[in-house]
């Protein structure tokens, strides 16, 4: 399998770029009055990476967020350049997979817009050949349609297909999709919570991902 990978597919957020404060706060700062006083992140983390319309909604029990939301994106905005980071071995390694002919493709449920944002401001846009956000389906993930989405738009075989990502969502639409769901152990959710999931792979770091596509890393 290793050696026949054609296209890897990775989520955004939390996979390959390290939002997860910024997110973690901007729901704070959003919410604020809207839950309990000792609402905090570890009621927030496990529902990371589902669409920010059903985590407000969750969260405050209201049916119509949109204060909310408007309140959560203009802190994220404001706060986005000065809070997020590529994680380790990112920049590294995607070009080599690239320069081995293997495909890269973006599967988000962030919104275009903000989507864009974070792939230009590492210099990571060129190096997808699809990227496809919450803005370019009717069924965001766990749902297949967005990973099946990306395959259609790269021509790409699911049993060709890795999908990377740090939240269950992730996994399951991969795994719906046909692909090879793959877990990041930088997650918060833990390790345990993919491979209960369905992950087929975890990845420890960043250059585990060229050995599962069959390509050879010179040692340093």
């Amino acid at each position: 399998m290793t050696n026949e990978v054609k296209a890897v597919l990775f989520d955004l957020d939390g996979t390959i770029v390290d939002t997860n404060e910024l997110i973690i706060q901007s729901f704070l700062h959003a919410l604020k009055g809207a839950v309990p006083e000792d609402f905090g992140r570890e009621h927030i983390i496990p529902s990371m990476g589902e669409p920010l319309t059903d985590q407000l909604q969750q969260f405050s029990g209201l049916e119509d967020v949109t204060a909310i939301t408007h309140a959560y994106r203009e802190y994220n905005y404001l706060k986005h350049d000065e809070m997020v980071a590529l994680f380790p071995g990112v920049a590294e390694v995607l070009p080599i997979l690239r320069q081995h002919g293997i495909q890269l493709g973006v599967v988000t449920t962030k919104m275009r817009p903000t989507t864009e944002r974070a792939l230009k401001m590492f210099g990571l846009i060129e190096q997808m050949g699809t990227i496809i956000t919450l803005d370019e389906v009717e069924h965001a993930k766990p749902h297949p349609e967005p990973v099946q989405k990306a395959m259609q738009a790269l021509g790409a075989h699911p049993d060709h297909t890795i999908m990377v990502g740090d939240s269950t969502v992730d996994i399951e639409s991969a795994r719906r999709a046909g692909a090879i769901p793959v877990g990041v152990a930088w997650s918060l959710k833990g390790e345990h919570v993919l491979r209960t999931a369905g992950a087929v792979h975890i990845l420890h770091n960043m250059e585990q991902l060229l050995t599962l596509c069959g390509i050879e890393v010179a040692e340093a």
